[in-house]
């Protein structure tokens, strides 16, 4: 598909911008966690915003913006490849059902912070070669100014590397590990999260790779569903799913889409495992080509409750479906 015609280059105005929205938004309208260490806006601005953004004047108190909710959102074709050249009005946006005006439209690269959580139990054994060249060449697809972190779990999670732009270290402290023990998946993702509030840029994900199921964590699923919904970070997982695997394993590809899903995110299957740093290579352009919206919530009681949001395609006359992928929702803050 032909790209249309972008407005003129006006990254000064972005940036001052997105700056602005950044100090006044604070942890984002999507969380009110108790827990929650992981906050942040999920996506990046990009190209200029649109004519009608809400306009910053000088001396005007920034509690204005306080209300203004982002939701990042990934477009892709039948063939699972990603769409871009979309416009606002390309987009709707409903929250509870209720549509949205969309005063916010961007789509540019932006820096990310991203958490690579990385299965290393003993059902990984025949895998954990391929799934190491899946990591670096992640890692190595990125952007300069892109940082990471690594997380390790087996019969634990453990923090591997703290937040860092260098790839052969990262690279390293992969090989020096190996593939034993049980399956705290649950307790990796969480950790995660949790580590991301260090995180330099307001963008953020993680990165799964595991054959999933979980028989090890300290933490429930719900207690790691509920973090996942009160964190505005983006969960992408790559699935090494076998046929011939324990109950746990079994229930793998479930949990893994659950997690991804509620973020925008989604996983990436595995057939074969020299199939991995292709898709991890394409994961990493999904997330450098996303799309984000922002609106004024029509609904602004302050009540702490669960928001769904949906985000619905209206694409120009002459295209395939296309098919769109943004989270499922955020919390209202609280009184």
């Amino acid at each position: 598909m032909n790209e249309r015609t972008r407005q003129p280059d006006r990254k000064w105005v972005t940036a001052a911008l997105w700056a602005l929205l950044a100090i006044c938004l604070g942890p984002p309208l999507g969380s009110h966690a108790s827990r929650a260490a992981a906050q942040g806006v999920s996506v990046g601005p990009a190209a200029p915003p649109a004519q009608d953004a809400p306009k910053i004047k000088k001396g005007e108190p920034l509690k204005t913006q306080t209300e203004m909710t982002l939701v990042g959102a990934s477009v892709t074709d039948p063939l699972g490849r990603i769409v871009t050249g979309l416009e606002r009005e390309d987009f709707r946006v409903f929250e509870d059902g209720v549509e949205q005006e969309v005063t916010w439209f961007s789509s540019q690269d932006v820096p990310v912070s991203i958490g690579v959580i990385f299965d290393m139990s003993g059902s990984m054994v025949d895998k954990i070669d391929r799934s190491r060249q899946a990591a670096v060449q992640f890692f190595r697809t990125a952007n300069p100014q892109d940082e990471f972190f690594l997380v390790n779990f087996n019969n634990r999670a453990q923090l591997v590397s703290q937040f860092t732009a260098s790839v052969d270290d990262l690279q390293n402290r992969l090989n020096d590990t190996s593939a034993r023990g049980m399956t705290a998946l649950y307790d990796g993702v969480y950790l995660g999260l949790s580590q991301m509030k260090g995180a330099h840029n307001t963008k953020k994900a993680l990165l799964i790779l595991s054959d999933g199921g979980d028989n090890h964590s300290r933490y429930s699923e719900s207690e790691v569903r509920r973090y996942v919904q009160e964190a505005d970070v983006q969960i992408y997982a790559i699935g090494l799913f076998n046929s011939e695997s324990t109950p746990e394993e079994r229930a793998g590809p479930s949990l893994l889409y659950d997690l991804t899903q509620m973020t925008g995110g989604r996983v990436f299957t595995v057939n074969n495992v020299n199939e991995l740093p292709d898709i991890a290579a394409k994961i990493s352009m999904e997330l450098r080509n996303q799309y984000v919206l922002g609106y004024m919530p029509s609904h602004r009681v302050h009540d702490g409750k669960w928001r769904k949001i949906k985000v619905k395609l209206h694409p120009p006359k002459g295209l395939p479906p296309l098919s769109v992928f943004a989270k499922t929702g955020y919390f209202a803050p609280g009184h």
